[in-house]
């Protein structure tokens, strides 16, 4: 194994995670100018003479986002609800903190909405102003069914979604015409109170109407659109009847579309991106080039199926081997993103493990020292404690010795109990952030070509 070159990946992803924490993010895009906050420089929320932000947050970073914003607006006091992941709900001064299921929604998913209803309506005033947080995760932790669906057809269509390769986009389409909430529709619940929403992107593209399915900015998609989905995916006969009826009356129009940018309740609604991916991608890159690597951050828009990407991650590599294009070793590829895998088997792994485990035969056949490093900045890829994993030239040799064959763990979808028994997970726990994946390829020192160092080609 290459220990200094592991380390080094594991330094470059910390340091893109901490630029990814909310605090730095609201350090470098918010400011308090008087009594107004301003976000992105433009948009901005008056805060009037009160003593108090009114605050509802909404994602796995909501904690952290409500902490960062009660540091800036000291020594006014927050007064908030904020829904958080399971057993990730960390107290927050002056905020009431609920947890919810994730991915997948459930009851109380419902019960969130609920409160925060509750919350809205009895104790804050129908002309203050209100901070909505919003983060990866809440589109299954804030979740109220509309019309006569229920939580367990939601959760349904969820699981469908998430086993057939569909992106986030797609997913939150859905969701948002199945919803009491998202597209739009919290913005309709807060009434006439002037809202500004700071949102982490956990989506590629950073649109508004995505990130946590867009519950207080204008929705662009529409029910023939989610039927599109469910049609491209060949779901239109696996999803409950209840979903089927709800999505047809849509598209004959007895249910109203999702809010529209014309509607007069958003005139006094802004929102802006507080943070994203490409932030953490510099901050990885920055990292990079003083551990004296020459970084090139790929692109921060990746997606697509996890295998295509790790192929083009390793032809890219190759470039850089054999050809030293676009520069020579040491060099840090760097990309963010977020790629899709379909399930075909009953193993226990995520995106980021599968990504790694699609290079392992590739790394054991590079010619130079080299470290794959996949992780989520949430601190959970899949159904797992780990964010990801990483693995170099000496992996394969190492699982083979254990009698691991990557061939079987990828056919299962068992990335996670691959890497496990090599102690070559990437385990950060609970982040308090979510700006989807950041993945990491080091390459060491070039020498002569060598026969037999192809890394594969794509698919």
């Amino acid at each position: 194994m290459n220990v200094r070159m592991r380390q080094d990946a594991r330094q470059i992803f910390a340091e893109a995670l901490a630029a990814a924490q909310p605090a730095a993010a609201f350090a470098t895009c918010l400011r308090l100018d008087g009594d107004r906050l301003v976000a992105g420089g433009r948009s901005g929320l008056d805060l009037g003479g009160l003593d108090r932000v009114y605050v509802l947050g909404i994602g796995k970073a909501a904690p952290a986002m409500a902490r960062a914003l009660g540091a800036l607006v000291a020594p006014r006091a927050l007064a908030g609800y904020l829904v958080a992941k399971a057993g990730q709900g960390e107290a927050v001064p002056g905020c009431q903190v609920v947890e919810a299921a994730h991915p997948v929604p459930d009851a109380r998913s419902v019960a969130a909405v609920e409160g925060a209803l509750r919350w809205l309506d009895s104790s804050v005033p129908p002309a203050a102003p209100v901070v909505v947080l919003v983060s990866g995760g809440s589109s299954a932790l804030f979740s109220l069914p509309a019309g006569r669906l229920t939580i367990a057809d939601k959760a349904a269509v969820t699981e469908l979604l998430l086993r057939c390769g569909a992106d986030i986009g797609e997913v939150n389409c859905v969701r948002k015409h199945l919803s009491a909430v998202k597209g739009g529709q919290l913005a309709r619940r807060l009434g006439h109170r002037p809202a500004l929403t700071l949102a982490l992107s956990d989506v590629v593209g950073d649109r508004l109407d995505i990130i946590g399915s867009g519950p207080t900015v204008a929705d662009a998609s529409s029910f023939a659109d989610a039927w599109q989905v469910l049609e491209r995916y060949e779901l239109t006969l696996k999803v409950p009847d209840a979903v089927r009826h709800h999505l047809e009356a849509g598209l004959a129009g007895q249910i109203p579309e999702t809010m529209r940018s014309d509607d007069p309740i958003l005139a006094n609604k802004n929102a802006v991106v507080a943070g994203n991916n490409l932030a953490a991608c510099h901050a990885a890159k920055e990292c990079a080039r003083r551990l004296g690597y020459r970084p090139l951050l790929v692109s921060d828009h990746i997606t697509g199926d996890t295998a295509h990407c790790a192929a083009f991650h390793a032809v890219l590599a190759y470039d850089v081997v054999y050809a030293h294009r676009p520069v020579a070793p040491p060099v840090c590829l760097i990309s963010g993103g977020e790629t899709t895998v379909r399930l075909q088997g009953g193993g226990l792994g995520g995106r980021n493990m599968e990504f790694v485990l699609h290079c392992v035969r590739r790394l054991a056949a590079c010619i130079v020292p080299a470290v794959v490093l996949s992780a989520g900045t949430d601190g959970n890829d899949g159904p797992t404690d780990a964010a990801g994993a990483l693995a170099d030239n000496a992996t394969l040799a190492r699982a083979q010795m254990l009698g691991l064959d990557p061939g079987e763990f990828l056919s299962r979808n068992d990335s996670y109990r691959f890497f496990q028994p090599l102690n070559d997970l990437v385990i950060t726990g609970p982040t308090g952030t979510n700006v989807m994946d950041i993945r990491v390829v080091l390459i060491g020192e070039p020498v002569r070509p060598a026969a037999g160092g192809d890394p594969g080609e794509m698919p």
